[in-house]
Formats: C-alpha cells, sequence, structure tokens
C-alpha cells in the first residue's frame, strides 16, 4: 500500500474533525521505554505526534486487519493493537486515566471498514425487517405483502357445490337484511312471491306499505304550522318593546339630570 506523505500531513493537520485525540505513551518496537506523544484518529487512520504543536506527524496507523485489546504491562491502562501475520507489528500504548483507556479502545475498535460494514448490514437487515416484518412467520420465508393466503381448516369443496352468493345483499331502508344470508333458517314463503330467483339467489323482502298521515293528524299540523307565525310575532313585539325601554333608559343615564 502506498501513502503519499505530502497528502497525509495534510490530512492530519487540517481543520477537518477528529474522531479521538489526546495524548498516549506508546512504547518503542527496539527500545521498550514509553514515548508521551500526541494521537489524533481520523477515520481509519491513527496519527501521533511529538507534541502537540507539531506541524507533521511521526507516524500513521492503519487500522484496517487489526484488533484491539487490553494487555498487562508494567504500565497502568495499557492496551494493544495487534495484526494478523507473522511479521506484523503490535503497537502497545498506554493512556493517563481509565476513563481515557476506554474511551481510545472503543474509538479505535470502531475506526476500520470492517466494523463500519458490519454496521452498514446490521442497519439493511433493521430495515428489512421494518419494511417486511421479522422472518420467521411462515417458516421463514419472506413474500411480497398480500401474496399470502390462509389454508382451508376443513375439507376442499369443490367449486360446483359452493353456493352462489349475491354480489351485493339487498337492503331495506339502508341496511342489510340479516335473514338474506344463505344457510339462515327462514318461514316458508306462504307471499306467493317466491323466496328465490330463477338461479337460487335469495330476494329482497317487500318494502314496507307507506304509512300516509290520517286526516286528524295533518289537521293538526297546519294548525301548529298557522298557529307558530302567530306565537312569534307576539314575542318579537313583547320583547322588542322591553329592549327599547332598555335603551332609552341608558339613554337617560348617560344625558344626565337636566
Amino acid at each position: 500500500m502506498k501513502l503519499n506523505e505530502r497528502s497525509l500531513a495534510f490530512y492530519a493537520t487540517c481543520d477537518s474533525p477528529a474522531d479521538n485525540a489526546g495524548f498516549l505513551y506508546k512504547r518503542g518496537e527496539r527500545h521498550t521505554a514509553y514515548h508521551r506523544r500526541w494521537f489524533v484518529l481520523k477515520g481509519n487512520m491513527l496519527f501521533y505526534f511529538e507534541e502537540r504543536e507539531s506541524r507533521e506527524p511521526v507516524g500513521v496507523i492503519v487500522l484496517e486487519g487489526c484488533t484491539v485489546e487490553l494487555c498487562d504491562s508494567a504500565e497502568e491502562f495499557t492496551f494493544a493493537i495487534r495484526f494478523s501475520g507473522a511479521k506484523s507489528r503490535t503497537y502497545v500504548l498506554a493512556a493517563e486515566s481509565q476513563a481515557a483507556m476506554e474511551s481510545w479502545v472503543k474509538s479505535l475498535s470502531r475506526a476500520s471498514f470492517d466494523y463500519l460494514r458490519l454496521v452498514v448490514r446490521e442497519l439493511e437487515k433493521q430495515l428489512e425487517e421494518m419494511r417486511w416484518g421479522p422472518a420467521g412467520g411462515c417458516g421463514g420465508c419472506r413474500q411480497l405483502p398480500g401474496s399470502w393466503k390462509p389454508k382451508p381448516s376443513g375439507p376442499e369443496r369443490s367449486p360446483e357445490r359452493l353456493p352462489a352468493l349475491p354480489a351485493i345483499l339487498p337492503k331495506e331502508n339502508g341496511c342489510a337484511v340479516w335473514n338474506n344470508v344463505p344457510g339462515v333458517d327462514r318461514s316458508p314463503d306462504t307471499s306467493g312471491c317466491g323466496g328465490h330467483d330463477g338461479e337460487g339467489n335469495p330476494r329482497p323482502p317487500p318494502l314496507p306499505p307507506r304509512r300516509w298521515a290520517s286526516s286528524s293528524e295533518a289537521g293538526s299540523a297546519g294548525a301548529a304550522a298557522a298557529e307558530s307565525p302567530s306565537i312569534f310575532c307576539r314575542l318579537h313585539e313583547r320583547y322588542g318593546q322591553e329592549v327599547a325601554r332598555l335603551r332609552q333608559d341608558w339613554l337617560d343615564r348617560r344625558r344626565g339630570p337636566q
């Protein structure tokens, strides 16, 4: 893997936000002494500088194909970055506190693209479960909504033997007639009109006869209609006089004694 030193130096010192930054103690590769370095984590690259104000990093660790784990050492709060391979180097680092060590271990473990790939897969799985529901509802198979049909619990019946149902149940006064459903016991039809048509479908019952008002009811309704205007006029005149009197009293009070 070829890295451009100038581009890396610019990326390490630019104003882009860092995922983590702080002082860590880094153990040397040849000498086991620990040196205090300023570390900056950006993406999957861990830069380290001699000082915080340094313009160029001393080195960079690409966090791919590695594991971050705690290790036993004479120093406190020590952890290691281990790479797979026989000749790969292991970076041993030490933090200044327990909280700093936990923060660095967590951020370094989540910096690789392998971890991001796992996160994306998990999010895609959760999105599919939200769309189609969790797998296993019908034996772990996934089907489009509306494609599943319940199986009949009883013995299958041929279409020829099924009773013919009307497309729209007959209604009486806006309500479906409950006894028009096939299979419901009904009294034999004695009206001579026939309870079924030629195809065997049930016929709607005849509409009830329209009720005509009697002469006495019609007379009382007409009298009430004729009497209502006169009552309204009397009430209007009565309350109008009272309103006019109150208005006159109010005007007299505003004028005051003359």
